[in-house]
């Protein structure tokens, strides 16, 4: 009874098939014919021959490391056309009879089909786990007969059962996310750095304000101190930000050393070309401050002022330089912070000079100084404190170097090693900054004459930088950090030659931006006025009204600006530089026309105004001109409807929510007056009524973006 079972497969002890005779080949019987294979044997030890047509048990790792290159596809004329797997019926001949409730539905076609299990919508599979269904279905086994092992002893294969197979090391998890979960993480990091960085700035510019005010000698500083990063962009500037990034993601890639000595040589280039520069701008700085503005020149004690402060700012070009260049190998590493959080040293550092001027000559409100006023020891401290700021700030980046294991050290060897490509490169960004700046010159100068001919506070140079640094305080702190991140990914995708990951990335990150850009750039328009009364009030009402208005006519500008920025990133990942020349030039040319009209036909009291209105503007012309061309260099394929439905959508919500939030703020104004309690009671309770209504109507519209953005911030506070 407990003997094995032999069937009559005649190979078991006791049968029929008693061993007496010669051996019996497998699969035969006594007489030596050949019988069929038994299916419940085949079963029991073979696969089930059906998984490989079974598309959700598919291995998607093994499919994407086939080599196709080893199989190449039938001749012409030999391969069939597959079949579609999946279709509909044909329709009914007659209408559905009313008289029965529910029909029979069609049939399920034959055969797998091309849907994934729960469907392959991303709202339906987001939370089920069908991923790990779908790559994990090829590791199912099928359970082992409980008596298949007597088959095995009756086949003669003379082994005997060994012992199970160890099971495989599950695979490591991947972290969670993947590239998206690391471009927002590092883009996170750069805008933390960035909002501390533009927080103090703001600071210090307030700072500025209260201690020199926003008349001629406010005007005067202003003018010197934006000088060296004028020169700095027209320079080296332009070619350090955008075109050796992708240089050093190659070298990075190509070099055996991972791209160290290229790094070690751009170092040591720029420098000595920074310090040439130096030398010579501080030779020539009367010049310089004339090209800046005529009508301070010709004021004797405003050239004075402005020449010596021009002397003390111009060495920041060298350390201004550095800092970059540091910067961009930490980029390049993989490493975006340190770039970002270390102008908050220097900000701190002018913040405490002009802290300590307002504390020995006290602020411009109560000594009403003037550039005939201002004692040389003053002149001295802000030069020093201002110096002191930049080699702050670029002596901070040396740690982070160390960290990242980057070690300077000086190399002339710059021929032959690729320098000549990237300056040849570079040389059209020089063009395009010369064209930028250009329009910055015309600007100026309309400016600060169109302040002293107005004969009022807050209608000059300083004015419209001021209100232009809370204007663009939203893009560098969310588009600056979005693309900077993503950038050498760009970079690396176009030197690939992968057009269509280039369009992806540039898409996320133009919608990814404009969830914040255009919200706020709604609210400068609805609230430029409160904000400005109320951060400037210790220049006097006067200036910081006019401030205000200025603000309101700079922010709708701020939608094509950060359009622009992120489209022109496009180019450079391309290593072309010379289309963003061309369009800047266009850029620089509208700027200068309409701001030159606004001066002419507007009174010297609102021309600033109009010159802030038209920078937008000139933005909005170059967009249309730059989106073009990008779209055909990319083969046509921008992703232009979803980014413009995008940013349609947003403005659709912002409107009503700028009315409304505006209105509020507006009379709260009148009720309270632009004091600092009414301001702030009008940009607090404004603010939150716009606010509220744009998100409530964003949500509503079902922007897709939006919602991403709340899903996100709820995840990290854990609702």
């Amino acid at each position: 009874m407990n003997a094995p079972y032999d069937g009559d497969r005649g190979q078991g002890a006791g049968g029929a098939g008693s061993p007496s005779g010669p051996p019996v080949p497998p699969g035969a019987d006594q007489d030596g014919r050949q019988v069929p294979p038994d299916p419940y044997l085949q079963h029991a030890y073979e696969d089930d021959p059906y998984r490989a047509q079974d598309l959700a048990a598919q291995d998607p790792v093994g499919e994407a490391l086939y080599d196709r290159a080893s199989h190449p596809p039938p001749p012409p004329g030999t391969y069939q056309e597959p079949q579609a797997l999946y279709q509909q019926p044909p329709p009914a001949p007659h209408a559905p009879d009313p008289r029965i409730w529910a029909q029979t539905p069609p049939p399920e076609p034959s055969g797998p089909s091309r849907h994934l299990p729960y469907g392959d919508r991303p709202a339906t599979t987001q939370f089920v786990g069908v991923d790990d269904l779908v790559t994990k279905a090829s590791d199912d086994r099928q359970e082992p007969d409980a008596f298949a092992h007597l088959f095995r002893d009756q086949e003669g294969s003379g082994k005997p059962p060994g012992p199970p197979d160890p099971e495989p090391a599950p695979a490591p998890v991947p972290p969670k996310g993947g590239r998206v979960s690391g471009v927002l993480k590092s883009s996170a990091l750069m805008a933390a750095g960035t909002l501390v960085s533009r927080l103090t700035g703001f600071i210090r510019s307030l700072v500025i304000t209260a201690a020199l005010g926003a008349a001629l000698l406010g005007d005067s500083f202003t003018i010197a101190y934006t000088l060296p990063t004028m020169i700095y962009i027209l320079t080296v500037g332009g070619g350090l930000n955008s075109v050796f990034v992708p240089q050093l993601v190659r070298a990075m890639k190509d070099d055996e050393d991972g791209g160290e000595a290229f790094a070690n040589r751009l170092l040591t280039l720029v420098m000595v070309a920074l310090g040439l520069i130096v030398a010579a701008a501080v030779l020539v700085a009367p010049v310089l401050i004339k090209l800046m503005s005529n009508t301070i020149a010709d004021d004797v004690a405003a050239n004075s002022v402005a020449v010596t402060f021009a002397r003390y700012c111009l060495p920041t070009i060298f350390f201004m330089g550095v800092h970059v260049v540091m910067g961009q190998i930490l980029n390049a590493r993989g490493k975006f912070g340190a770039m970002m959080w270390t102008p908050v040293l220097n900000n701190i550092v002018m913040i405490i000079t002009f802290g300590l001027f307002i504390w020995v000559y006290g602020s411009f409100s109560e000594s009403r100084m003037g550039v005939d006023t201002i004692p040389p020891e003053g002149v001295r401290l802000l030069g020093i404190g201002t110096l002191l700021g930049l080699v702050v700030q670029a002596l901070a980046m040396i740690p982070y170097l160390r960290e990242a294991g980057f070690r300077f050290r000086p190399r002339f060897d710059w021929k032959g090693h690729g320098l000549g490509k990237t300056v040849k490169l570079a040389k059209w960004t020089v063009l395009f900054v010369l064209a930028n700046q250009a329009g910055v010159l015309v600007v100026t100068q309309l400016a600060t004459a169109a302040g002293k001919l107005s004969g009022k506070d807050g209608t000059g140079f300083l004015a419209y930088s001021n209100a232009q640094l809370i204007w663009g305080m939203p893009q560098a702190i969310i588009t600056v950090s979005v693309m900077a991140a993503l950038l050498p990914r760009i970079s690396r995708a176009a030197h690939d030659n992968d057009p269509g990951a280039v369009r992806d990335d540039i898409s996320q990150g133009l919608r990814n931006s404009a969830v914040a850009i255009v919200p706020v750039a709604f609210t400068f328009l609805a609230l430029g006025l409160p904000m400005c009364t109320l951060l400037y009030a210790s220049s006097g009402a006067e200036a910081a009204r006019s401030m205000g208005f200025i603000l309101m006519a700079f922010a709708l500008g701020l939608i094509p600006y950060s359009v622009q920025y992120v489209v022109l990133r496009g180019f450079y990942a391309y290593e072309d530089t010379r289309t963003p020349f061309y369009n800047t030039v266009i850029v620089a040319a509208v700027n200068a026309a309409a701001s030159a009209l606004c001066y002419v036909v507007l009174p010297a009291r609102w021309a600033v105004v109009g010159m802030a209105f038209s920078y937008g503007l000139a933005y909005a012309v170059g967009v249309g001109v730059a989106w073009r061309r990008l779209r055909v260099r990319l083969g046509g394929d921008l992703d232009g409807a979803h980014i413009v439905r995008t940013y349609a959508r947003l403005c659709m919500a912002a409107v009503p929510a700028a009315v409304i939030g505006g209105g509020i703020g507006f009379a709260i104004l009148e009720l309270l007056g632009s004091g600092a309690l009414g301001s702030l009671a009008a940009l607090v309770f404004g603010g939150i009524a716009l606010m509220g209504i744009f998100f409530v109507a964003a949500k509503k519209m079902r922007i897709e973006e939006v919602n991403g953005l709340v899903g996100m911030v709820r995840g990290r506070l854990g609702r």
